[in-house]
């Protein structure tokens, strides 16, 4: 991969340099500011990651992040905060900013190694599949691959207050857990019916349905702090701070009704019947065997299931209802 590692100390610079040359087959290039590194990025268009420090003059590692998602070619450009703030107000603020990944120096460098490996496969991954940010009716941009779409594939939604894309969330919650950072909660919320609601839908109409709900969502999360991405077969994982939203069902009747309001429809006018259930909530804890995946995938689990708990329930009654 080709590399850019912006850092205001030299001797970091210089340490990069050093452990990038044995840790994989890279190249890196430095910059020592935030205005230099957003030169260097829009004069070469081909790095294929950014590795920022956190606290510089002029402008931080958050604000670079921002800018540099707004150039052409590097809106899903993979980007590591390399830092030593470790407190959650600056790892949720680097990622809600757009962020990929976040390594708190001082770094181990087989730990370096293995995320620069994760974030090279990621790069192939998206070569391979052609992947690109596009517009939506919104005015929101959701990625949009050359292979055909299938209903249990994530895809990432930009331009929402809140919503990251699922590489991003498991590295956040992650990080959480692995700096012992305990407080938040992990639930997921399912749109019911989805298997209906993609055959009946294109390509286009489906991932507009999926980015109107993350919009819905982070509406309804607006009083809160939350990270939450699109986690495939519609379901939506968030990550809440503190134990203050203790009445799930209260927020499943209001994320509902913001999703009514956006009446939302196909591009041939029939109307979408759009409904969400949500499941059981998990603290994020640091335990052995339960890493930041299963916390995710235990979220999306009990999420689906609580869907078509609820249909089945609503198919009970109107067939109890024809019979009687």
């Amino acid at each position: 991969m080709k590399i850019l590692a912006v850092d205001d100390d030299p001797f970091i610079l210089e340490l990069l340099t050093e452990i990038i040359g044995h840790v994989g087959d890279h190249t890196l290039q430095t910059a020592v500011s935030g205005p230099e590194a957003l030169e260097m990025l829009h004069e070469q268009r081909d790095f294929d990651c950014v590795m920022l420090d956190y606290q510089m003059p002029e402008m931080n590692g958050v604000e670079v992040c921002r800018a540099l998602r707004l150039i052409n070619g590097y809106a899903q450009t993979p980007v590591m905060m390399l830092t030593a703030m470790s407190e959650k107000r600056y790892i949720d603020s680097a990622f809600l900013a757009g962020a990929t990944d976040y390594l708190t120096k001082p770094f181990d460098i087989s730990e370096l190694r293995v995320r620069l490996n994760l974030i090279e496969s990621l790069v192939q991954a998206r070569r391979d599949n052609g992947t690109k940010l596009e517009p939506t009716p919104s005015g929101h941009r959701a990625s949009v691959g050359a292979t055909p779409m299938s209903i249990d594939k994530p895809f990432e939604i930009r331009d929402i207050e809140g919503i990251v894309d699922v590489v991003a969330l498991e590295n956040y919650v992650s990080k959480l857990s692995r700096a012992r950072l305990f407080g938040s909660s992990v639930f997921a919320i399912s749109i019911r019916r989805i298997e209906q609601l993609f055959l009946q839908t294109s390509v286009f109409d489906f991932q507009c349905m999926i980015v109107d709900v993350a919009e819905a969502l982070s509406d309804t999360l607006a009083s809160q702090t939350f990270v939450a991405a699109y986690a495939g077969s519609g379901s939506f994982v968030c990550v809440v701070e503190g134990a203050r939203m203790t009445d799930y069902e209260a927020f499943t009747d209001r994320l509902n009704l913001s999703i009514q309001r956006l009446e939302m429809h196909c591009s041939n006018g029939a109307p979408l019947n759009v409904r969400v259930s949500t499941g059981q909530s998990s603290r994020i804890m640091w335990q052995s065997g339960a890493s930041a995946l299963d916390l995710l995938s235990r979220a999306v689990n009990s999420a689906e299931q609580e869907a078509r708990r609820v249909e089945a329930q609503l198919d009970d009654f109107w067939f109890s209802g024809a019979t009687a």
